[in-house]
């Protein structure tokens, strides 16, 4: 019965992970397309082994934004809202950029909702990471933009990285 019971157990949970698979997958391929730019990183700390550490701009601007008390640890500021979604309006070429902290307000043709999140204080956007194989840091060095796929709840997917002109970095290409 324990038998029976551990595969049942282990079924659901392959299930489940494929699942989920399937979902980013899908996610990945019809997602909308949005470039947010990077925020500027001290090169000598941007790769670090086999992967770049990421900031976007736009999360500048949605901390900037959002309501905040002060801290009295050094006067720093600490945001007081929670995780939600920023307006940015697409360009011709679909960077992204900001527009306003979502009010409810509906959107037009060219804008779109992306979701953020707060954590320790700051506002993140998907990832905070952009993993590459070993030894090609040189490749990604000029990233100045990243690619996310956004579905119609505002989630993003990191898909790529690309250049200041908007040539995708990589050999996924």
């Amino acid at each position: 019965m324990r038998g029976k019971l551990a595969l049942l157990a282990m079924v659901v949970v392959l299930a489940l992970v494929n699942w989920s698979i399937a979902g980013k997958e899908h996610h990945l391929a019809e997602g909308r397309i949005v470039y947010l730019e990077l925020a500027p990183v001290d090169p000598r700390s941007l790769m670090q082994g086999d992967f770049m550490r990421l900031r976007f701009g736009l999360a500048n601007e949605v901390y900037n934004a959002l309501p905040k008390e002060k801290h009295s640890r050094r006067w720093r500021q600490k945001i007081t809202a929670e995780d939600g979604k920023v307006i940015v309006s697409l360009d011709e070429r679909g960077v992204g950029t900001y527009v306003r902290i979502d009010d409810g307000q509906p959107l037009t043709l060219n804008e779109i909702a992306l979701r953020y999140r707060i954590r320790k204080g700051t506002v993140k956007f998907a990832t905070n990471a952009f993993f590459f194989q070993e030894g090609k840091a040189s490749i990604y060095q000029p990233a100045r933009f990243g690619q996310f796929r956004v579905d119609e709840n505002g989630e993003l997917l990191l898909a790529a990285m690309y250049d200041k002109d908007l040539n995708q970095l990589g050999s996924e290409q």
